[in-house]
C-alpha cells in the first residue's frame, strides 16, 4: 500500500482542524498531539494510506478512545492503552491487522489511531467513520452501514483488558462498553472487529485526515497574514456564520459517561438583540437563535473563539467568553434516511424535530 508519512507540521495543523471538526467533543486534541509528537520523536513513523490504495481483503481495525471529554483532559493516559487493545483483539481472533481506521476525526480521537498505528508499525486510513465527532460508538458510518463491531477489546491506563465477544446490536455494544469505561475511570481505548478493505472504501468518510490538516493549515495561514480565520474556515468548508456573542451561562454535568448541558449566548455586533442557545451531549447538537432551530445534528455546529478563530470544546466554555458559531454541512453519508435514524435528531432523543440541512435553511431564508 502506498502511504504518506506525516510531519510535525502536519500534526500541528491536524490539532486545529480536528478541533474544528470535533464540534465541541472528541476530547482535547492538544494533549493527544503532544503524545503523537513524542511517538514520532521516538522514531516511529506516522503514515496515512488512501482509501483507493486499500486491497479488498485488507483487515482494517477501527480504533479510538471512549470516554467523556472532561475526563480526558483531567486524566493522564498511560500511552499504550490502544496498542494493548489491538494486540488483544488480534490474539483473540487470530489475525494480523493491515491498517487502522479512525472512528471519529473530531478532537483527540483523530490522534489516537495515529499513535497506536505508529507503535504497531501500521498505516492509518485517510478517512473516518463520522466526518466530525459524535458521542456514541454506534454513530459511525461503519456501524450504520452494516459493520458488526464485536468482538472488540478495551484497555485502560491500569493495564486491564476486556473482550466483548458478542453484542446483539451496535447500541448494546455501546451500552456495555460505556459501562465498562465508567468502571475503568472514565477514559479507555477500544479496538473494534476488523473491516474489509472493500467495506472501508465504500463506507468511510473519505479524506478526513487530509481535510483536517488542510483546514488547520488554512487557519494558520489566515492568522499569519492577519486575515479572518473564521472566514477562511467558512470558505474552505462551505459553512456560514450563524451567530456571534458572549456566553452568559454554561450548564454542564457528567451523566452516564457523557457531558450534557446547555450554553446561553447574548448576541453582539450584527446579532445584537438576539439570544443563542446550544444543546450539547459531548458535542454541540442543536443551535437555536431566539428559540428557533437554525442548525441541527448531523450538520456541524462549531464554536470558535472570536479573537483567534480557534475551536472551543465543551469543556473549555466559560462565562464571558466572546464566541462565534459556525455551521458546516455534514458529509452525504451522514444525511441518508438510514443515517438520520441513528445520528439525526431522533438518535439523540428528539423524535419530534426534523432534520433540515444548511442548504434548506439558506433556501428558506432567501425565500423570506
Amino acid at each position: 500500500m502506498i502511504s504518506r508519512e506525516l510531519t510535525e507540521a502536519d500534526l500541528h495543523c491536524l490539532e486545529i482542524g480536528a478541533a474544528i471538526l470535533g464540534t465541541g467533543g472528541g476530547g482535547n486534541p492538544y494533549l493527544s498531539k503532544l503524545r503523537a509528537l513524542e511517538v514520532m520523536r521516538a522514531g516511529h513513523s506516522i503514515r496515512l494510506v488512501s482509501l483507493d490504495e486499500l486491497p479488498d481483503d485488507a483487515k482494517v481495525v477501527p480504533l479510538g478512545g471512549i470516554g467523556a471529554p472532561v475526563v480526558g483532559v483531567e486524566r493522564i493516559r498511560e500511552g499504550r492503552e490502544g496498542l494493548r487493545a489491538l494486540w488483544a483483539l488480534e490474539r483473540h481472533l487470530g489475525f494480523a491487522a493491515d491498517a487502522i481506521a479512525c472512528e471519529e476525526i473530531g478532537g483527540a480521537n483523530s490522534m489516537e489511531p495515529l499513535i497506536i498505528a505508529a507503535q504497531a508499525g501500521l498505516p492509518v486510513v485517510d478517512g473516518d467513520g463520522m466526518g466530525r465527532a459524535f458521542p456514541e460508538m454506534q454513530m459511525t458510518t461503519y456501524s450504520i452501514y452494516g459493520h458488526k463491531s464485536t468482538p472488540s477489546a478495551m484497555s485502560d491506563p491500569h493495564g486491564n483488558v476486556v473482550i466483548f465477544e458478542h453484542a446483539v446490536s451496535e447500541l448494546w455494544h455501546e451500552r456495555m462498553a460505556r459501562a465498562t469505561m465508567v468502571s475503568q475511570g472514565g477514559s479507555s481505548a477500544l479496538a473494534l472487529a476488523p473491516m474489509s478493505g472493500a467495506f472501508t472504501r465504500q463506507f468511510a468518510v473519505p479524506g478526513s485526515y487530509s481535510r483536517a490538516i488542510a483546514l488547520g493549515a488554512a487557519v494558520i495561514t489566515a492568522r499569519s497574514q492577519h486575515l479572518d480565520p473564521i472566514a477562511a474556515i467558512s470558505e474552505r468548508e462551505g459553512g456560514r456564520l450563524m451567530f456571534a456573542g458572549k456566553i452568559v451561562d454554561v450548564r454542564r454535568e457528567i451523566d452516564g459517561g457523557f457531558v450534557r448541558g446547555e450554553v446561553e449566548i447574548e448576541g453582539h455586533d450584527a446579532f445584537a438583540g438576539s439570544s443563542g442557545n446550544i444543546h450539547l451531549q459531548n458535542e454541540y447538537l442543536i443551535f437555536r437563535r431566539d428559540g428557533v432551530i437554525e442548525v441541527i445534528v448531523p450538520d456541524l455546529i462549531v464554536v470558535l473563539n472570536a479573537d483567534d478563530g480557534l475551536a472551543l470544546s465543551t469543556d473549555m466554555l466559560r462565562f464571558g467568553q466572546r464566541i462565534c458559531i459556525l455551521a458546516l454541512p455534514a458529509h452525504e453519508l451522514l444525511r441518508t434516511a438510514r443515517a438520520l435514524e441513528v445520528i439525526g435528531p431522533r438518535g439523540f432523543g428528539f423524535p419530534e424535530l426534523p432534520f433540515s440541512t444548511l442548504e434548506d435553511v439558506d433556501t428558506a431564508a432567501s425565500a423570506d
